[in-house]
């Protein structure tokens, strides 16, 4: 008589390692979280027509895309676009087509944490001189980086005479470095230093967390607030900065404006006046990003309080004022990039801000939010269109226009 075949036991070392192997798969399981934020698609090939609340319908157009994380960009005489890329390239665009080959002797560039290269702007008198200046993380000792002001002399595709008219002190971490610049109409420089160090945008020691104002060679001039004060740098304009992102002169008023990232809110927009203190870290509207209040009253006598301040944060970067003709409804809105909102990834926009003769606020609006990138950068062009910068690994160039 043949009895059925019973399947052979596991042995006991294989069932042990199967069951281990299942809890071990459910408790990962548990443990895990998902990604905050919704899939982003990659941006499409546009154009896009969207819809605004006063000027209401735009076309959006995608001049150009292959940036590396695309970080500041200048209008040349002849109507072409320098371009920086954080990763250390410098490119060129002329009649809407990006040069394949980068600009020749850029500096070399630290990129870990924010770093790398970032702002650039043309001086003054650049048709006459053709120099071009750069702020970028400068790599020392002991793998840190420093923020740095490097001038060059643009000569067809390349810098010549390039080098370092201001470095800054490299601190611990990654964090705070900023680099943004701007000519005011005094004919000096000014450059915003990243201050999320531990306590360094309040040491009158060092440039870091400060708007510096230096002459065009990267000297301090006499007429500084701080130039002769014991204890302090002579390039120091005001102190108290977090990471200033945007810096612009006002073409109304003359007067300089920045807006600087917050830490989980409290972004900011400052306008800008020689040996104020802007407060951080003592006073912030924000919270550290664990959730307890940077501090427990956001503003201080003898520390100025912002012009306006974004709860939740959008992380705001680039930032200009509209002046042009082509958007009649538009005129003399203040305009800030977006790179995300409330700490969510996927949700960058353009924010335009109106605001009263004496800068007060009156509204505010999200753009673009549907594209859903990073906006790093946001410049009038001299064609009377909104030009922007997507921070992005495949990183693009936006044309913003009227649709009608």
């Amino acid at each position: 008589m043949k009895f059925p075949m019973l399947p052979r036991p596991f042995p006991r070392s294989a069932a042990w390692f199967t069951v281990t192997l299942l809890f071990a798969m459910h408790y990962s399981a548990q443990g895990q979280q998902q990604p905050i934020g919704v899939p982003v698609p990659p941006l499409g090939a546009g154009p896009f027509v969207l819809d605004t609340a006063e000027q209401h319908k735009i076309r959006v157009t995608v001049v150009t895309k292959g940036l590396a994380h695309p970080w500041s960009l200048a209008f040349l005489p002849d109507g072409s676009m320098l371009i920086t890329e954080r990763p250390g390239r410098i490119r060129i665009l002329r009649n809407g087509v990006l040069d394949p080959k980068p600009v020749s002797s850029v500096p070399e560039v630290r990129t870990k944490g924010n770093g790398g290269l970032m702002d650039v702007a043309l001086h003054p008198r650049f048709a006459e001189n053709h120099l071009v200046y750069l702020t970028y993380t400068k790599p020392v000792e002991n793998d840190r980086g420093a923020p740095a002001l490097a001038r060059g002399r643009l000569d067809g595709g390349g810098l010549a005479d390039v080098r370092d008219i201001l470095v800054t002190d490299a601190r611990e971490g990654n964090g705070g470095l900023s680099g943004r610049i701007a000519f005011g109409r005094d004919g000096m420089l000014y450059m915003a230093t990243g201050g999320n160090v531990e306590k360094v945008a309040q040491e009158p020691g060092s440039l870091r967390g400060k708007i510096l104002r230096v002459r065009d060679d990267g000297s301090a001039p006499p007429d500084n607030p701080f130039v002769g004060r014991a204890g302090y740098k002579p390039e120091i304009y005001t102190l108290g900065h977090r990471n200033s992102l945007g810096l612009m002169v006002h073409p109304d008023t003359g007067a300089l404006w920045n807006n600087e990232n917050g830490p989980n809110g409290g972004d900011e927009i400052n306008i800008i006046l020689p040996g104020r203190n802007y407060g951080w870290p003592v006073v912030s509207f924000g919270r550290d990003y664990p959730g307890p209040r940077i501090s427990e009253h956001p503003t201080r006598e003898g520390m100025e309080s912002p012009l306006l301040v974004w709860l939740p944060s959008i992380a705001v970067s680039g930032m200009t004022v509209y002046t042009g003709d082509r958007f009649p409804k538009w005129k003399g809105n203040v305009f800030v990039g977006s790179m995300r909102t409330g700490e969510i990834p996927g949700t960058g926009h353009l924010e335009r801000l109106v605001f009263n003769e004496k800068a007060e606020e009156l509204r505010r609006e999200s753009l673009l939010g549907e594209l859903r990138q990073r906006i790093r950068d946001v410049r009038q062009g001299p064609d009377g269109f909104l030009y922007l910068l997507t921070d992005e690994d495949d990183g693009a160039l936006l044309r913003i226009e009227p649709a009608q």
